[in-house]
């Protein structure tokens, strides 16, 4: 593979969950790495990710990434990967440990946001901490987003 081919390949791979910033007000955001199968940063690469009912678990000092959908690399074999395989997420401890306080108050979360590529060729998933929102809040956020459509359309 040439050089710029896989210049090219590291800068396109930004999967965003949408629905996360509509579903939930984030408190805090990190980045973390992500422990992956050889299949699976294929996968990733190709963009075949949905996290959209993804979450993230703190046990025994560790924290999990559950429910985030990997497709199987097409031109695996019989090595493939799970696809919805439980993952590690590597953070560092002093991050940890202010994760797992805050995220022991009522009501809060923590939910991938976005996996993407780094410049050195890692896969890292952005999580957040987060807190569900209200009807209300959600009614808010449509109106100032049909606000702001109008207003685009106006200044051409």
């Amino acid at each position: 593979m040439a050089k710029q081919e896989k210049d090219r390949i590291k800068k396109h791979v930004n999967i965003v969950n949408r629905k996360a910033s509509f579903e939930y007000q984030f408190l805090d955001k990190y980045v973390a790495g992500v422990m992956l199968r050889g299949t699976e940063i294929k996968s990733i690469r190709e963009g075949k990710v949905n996290m959209q009912d993804g979450y993230c678990v703190i046990h025994n000092g560790e924290l999990w990434l559950h429910n985030m959908h990997i497709s199987t690399y097409t031109e695996g074999t019989h090595y493939n990967h799970e696809p919805m395989r439980v993952r590690k997420l590597l953070l560092n401890k002093i991050e940890l440990r202010k994760l797992e306080n805050k995220s022991e108050e009522q009501g809060v979360t923590i939910i991938p946001i976005r996996v993407f590529i780094n410049d050195r060729g890692f896969a890292k998933v952005e999580i957040a901490l987060a807190r569900g929102k209200k009807l209300y809040d959600k009614r808010e956020d449509i109106k100032a987003r049909d606000v702001k459509r109008e207003m685009d359309r106006s200044a051409y």
